[in-house]
Parts: C-alpha cells; structure tokens; sequence
C-alpha cells in the first residue's frame, strides 16, 4: 500500500497540469493526501564518485562511476521542450519509485488515473532529482520512444524503459545529477 501511495503522490505532484508535464503540480493535491509522507524507494548501494550527467543539447544522459571495472554508458533522452526546459544545475536523486502511478490532475481534481503498464506516461521507473513550489523534475520511463532525442517535455527526462530500469538499479538517494546546456 505504502508503493501504491508514494507513487500515486508523486504522479499527482508531477502531473497537476494539464497533459503529461512534469513541471508543475498543484500543491493543494500533495498537501490534502492522506497519510504519512511518501518514503523513499531504497536502492542499491553505489561508491561516491558515481553520478549522472545529462546534457541536454546532446539530448544523452550519462551514467559515470569512477571504479576502474565499470565502464560509463550514455543512453538517449527527451528534454524539456521551449518554455518547459529541463533545469541545468548541480542536483541529486531524491526519490525512487518502480512502477509508478500516472494521474492527470486538472484545478486540483484527478481526472484520469492510468496504473503502471504500457500505457503509463512515467514508464517503469520514477527517480526525482529536482523540486520547487509546485514543480518536481525527474528522470522516467516512455511508452513512446520515438520522441528521444527530441525537446518535447514538461521539464523531465524521459528514457526508453529497459534504460531508466538499468540507471535505477545503478543509482541511490543522494547520488549525484549534473544537467548541463
């Protein structure tokens, strides 16, 4: 039930205006729910030096850990579209969520719920990096893949499925997220 919660909570927070935005949410929804705090997902272990890099003119996300038997990767990504830009800055994971609940919310009502599955906007996995009053940023899944290397959402950064699900076992709260230009 507590999964169930936290992920219903961050895809309202995530998701209050109109569409599929992750950029600003309707504070009255998160401040109204029931229960105690959504809790973070716990995730493996990493050594310090591992962090994520996103470059989001290369439209590529970067997994980049230090120790000398693990190889970096780069993976493609979607950005935040004009007016919508993913933010650039220094940040870190602050939540994990697997299979996410998506809710369109619209003046502070949930007008659709789609539970995780194919047609689930936010994809297999949920990791929050960013926030703000009434916005929260992060990295998640697409049922639509061919929008990669496009600016085409709210602020998030979305990944094809199989990608975002091998960042997320590679990362923990407080690993790092650089987003540069």
């Amino acid at each position: 039930m507590r999964t169930w919660r936290a992920a219903t909570l961050v895809a309202t927070a995530l998701l209050a205006c109109a569409g599929s935005a992750c950029r600003k949410a309707t504070p009255s929804v998160v401040e109204h729910v029931p229960g105690p705090a959504p809790q973070a997902h716990p995730a493996p272990e990493l050594g310090p030096q591992a962090h994520l890099v996103i470059r989001v003119r290369e439209r590529r996300l970067y997994m980049v850990d230090d120790a000398p038997d693990t190889p970096d990767e780069s993976f493609p990504i979607a950005v935040g579209r004009e007016g919508l830009e993913t933010p650039v800055g220094r940040f870190q994971v602050e939540e994990m969520v697997e299979h996410p609940d998506y809710e369109k919310v619209a003046s502070g009502v949930v007008i659709e719920r789609i539970p995780p599955g194919p047609k689930n906007p936010l994809g297999e996995r949920w990791i929050g990096f960013a926030h703000g009053a009434g916005w929260t940023i992060g990295i998640h899944g697409t049922p639509q893949p061919d929008l990669l290397g496009h600016a085409v959402s709210h602020g998030c950064v979305r990944m094809r499925n199989a990608d975002v699900i091998r960042i997320y076992d590679r990362v923990r709260i407080g690993t790092p997220v650089v987003v540069e230009p």
